[in-house]
């Protein structure tokens, strides 16, 4: 469980720079929401491998290349079903796309995430 707790601290820490990346991206450089979400993912996922890694799943000891090169597979998995509900969502329905965002991180950070990352990644 207290795997779990760190994991969902670690995916906190990893929304946050991925949502304030999606959002100064629109707002301050007028960006398209749906290129800066997949701007925001790039930077969440950097931070959060660095934290699983050495905190949640205390695995630095083990070989960092093969973790990195599952963490991307996981992680384009990530890229791909997030970047489709966002299209999906921005194209059939007037949500705001911060909103639209945090639907499908929510989604797929539970559903897919956690779960590849515990039993594939960092095992």
């Amino acid at each position: 469980m207290l795997t779990f707790i760190k994991a969902q601290a670690s995916s906190l820490i990893a929304t946050f720079l991925d949502f304030s990346t999606t959002i100064v991206l629109v707002n301050f450089f007028g960006q398209d929401p749906f290129n800066s979400s997949i701007a925001g993912t790039i930077c969440g996922g950097v931070a959060n491998f660095m934290i699983n890694r050495y905190w949640v799943f205390d695995a630095a000891r083990r070989e960092m290349g093969a973790q990195a090169f599952k963490y991307f597979l996981v992680w384009v998995g990530n890229l791909a079903l997030n970047a489709g509900g966002m299209y999906l969502i921005l194209h059939g329905t007037n949500w705001n796309y911060v909103v639209s965002k945090a639907l499908v991180a929510l989604v797929v950070g539970f559903g897919y995430n956690y779960v590849f990352q515990k039993k594939l990644v960092f095992r």
